[in-house]
């Protein structure tokens, strides 16, 4: 029978490895945005199952591995949109999606604009500004958390 200290200190350790799995796989995300990536290679990588990787991640990030990818390639999106040298089409490939109409879907979801809209408004609304800001202003907010940053009345 084990002492419930030495339970605990296993518990933690596997928590530690947990997490530390989870940023390799958020790293990889964030490397490989632009290859074909799926939950099921992603949590392979990682030797867990799948939906294993989904819910651990989820909790540790907020988002499910899916949804971070499509994060990051959106981001990746808006820039390539306010350089304004590639169609929307050429964009939704160059950052790994495969899918016009998914991409298309996923950006107006997340930046509240079809990309189309967005890289007409893009043209020069951010010339003169320094990179990161322009970076933080452009990142893009899902809806519900457009929500949730309402001001909340009692």
């Amino acid at each position: 029978m084990c002492h419930p200290s030495r339970i605990r200190a296993l518990a933690m350790a596997q928590h530690l490895g947990d997490l530390a799995r989870l940023r390799r796989v958020r790293d990889r995300i964030d490397r490989e945005y632009t290859q074909p990536l799926n939950v099921e290679a992603l949590a392979r990588g990682a030797n867990m199952s799948a939906g294993h990787l989904s819910r651990r991640f989820r909790l540790a990030y907020g988002e499910s591995p899916y949804a971070y990818l499509m994060t990051r390639r959106i981001e990746r999106a808006m820039a390539l949109l306010r350089r304004g040298d590639l169609s929307v089409t050429e964009v939704c490939f160059a950052v790994g999606c495969s899918s016009l109409g998914t991409f298309s879907t996923r950006f107006t979801e997340l930046v509240g604009v079809p990309p189309g809209v967005y890289r007409r408004r893009a043209a020069g609304a951010t010339a003169g500004m320094p990179p990161c800001v322009v970076k933080q202003v452009n990142r893009p907010i899902r809806n519900r958390e457009a929500r949730d940053r309402q001001p909340q009345l009692a």
